[in-house]
């Protein structure tokens, strides 16, 4: 593995790919490497026929969503192409037709319940700052502490999706909690400003993706709220409750991140809240 290491972080260097996207490779590229080490498949040889039962493998035993399939050929294919030096058939390995994606969106009553279930201050500021300034999830864990500045009160977001940097807006309820939160978290002198905000268990990372995804997992099976609700929904709510409260399309798209309006018009027009 450390052989393909090397080739990966060369690539990724050469190409200036955004931390989030050798992030998002590495983690689809490994949890390939494992699938086909566990069947004692030779990397060497892999096949395209065996590229085919993986991704029917995430299909029918993964339960995955085309377009998170997609993804994961996205990074076996780099990781095929670049790194073993083969040749790729789209004619065998397809991407999967995605289906029209339709948020769901609960009312601001279940959100507020959401926010208010935890009284753990990490997890508490992690989901206000989603919810508040329209985080993706990838975005909330990599933020460091300098990004946050409470006399502007806004959300500075670099190296985002698709290599993009924007400011978002800081909620003064995401602010009491986060202040809460630092004096509890980080001793005074014992920080540097280009420190991550929501450091992780291993020294010098941040906090796990999937940690916060299934902390709001927790919380939704806690309150039995729908089980489509994700902690990515926080940012669709962003997205709508922002609309309905007289904000401008352009300007949602902007604290969004989104290089399109027409993605923004998808997350907030076809994701109306309930009544």
């Amino acid at each position: 593995m450390d052989s393909y290491q090397q080739a990966i972080e060369l690539y990724f260097e050469l190409k200036g790919m955004p931390y989030s996207s050798q992030e998002s490779y590495q983690r689809r590229i490994n949890a390939f490497i494992s699938y086909m080490q566990n069947r004692d498949i030779c990397i060497e040889k892999l096949t395209e026929e065996n590229i085919q039962q993986y991704i029917l493998y995430l299909k029918r035993e993964k339960g995955l969503s085309p377009g998170t399939i997609n993804n994961y050929v996205s990074a076996i294919k780099f990781f095929y192409t670049h790194v073993l030096g083969k040749a790729w058939n789209p004619q065998k390995i397809p991407r999967m037709k995605r289906r029209e994606y339709f948020p769901v969106i609960p009312p601001r009553e279940d959100v507020m319940a959401l926010l208010k279930s935890t009284t753990n201050l990490k997890h508490k500021a992690i989901l206000l700052l989603i919810y508040g300034s329209g985080l993706r999830v990838s975005e909330v864990a990599r933020l460091r502490i300098c990004d946050i500045c409470s006399k502007t009160m806004r959300v500075r977001v670099e190296q985002a999706k698709h290599d993009t940097n924007r400011y978002t807006i800081l909620s003064e309820t995401a602010l009491t909690v986060l202040r809460q939160y630092f004096r509890a978290t980080f001793p005074p002198d014992s920080y540097k400003l280009e420190d991550w905000l929501f450091p992780g268990q291993n020294p010098g990372e941040h906090v796990n993706v999937k940690t916060i995804k299934n902390t709001l997992i927790k919380l939704r099976n806690k309150l039995q709220l729908d089980q489509r609700i994700s902690a990515h929904t926080l940012r669709h709510c962003f997205a709508t409750f922002c609309l309905e409260d007289g904000v401008p399309l352009a300007l949602i798209q902007q604290m969004l991140g989104h290089k399109n309006i027409s993605t923004t018009g998808v997350a907030v027009v076809k994701g109306s809240s309930s009544p």
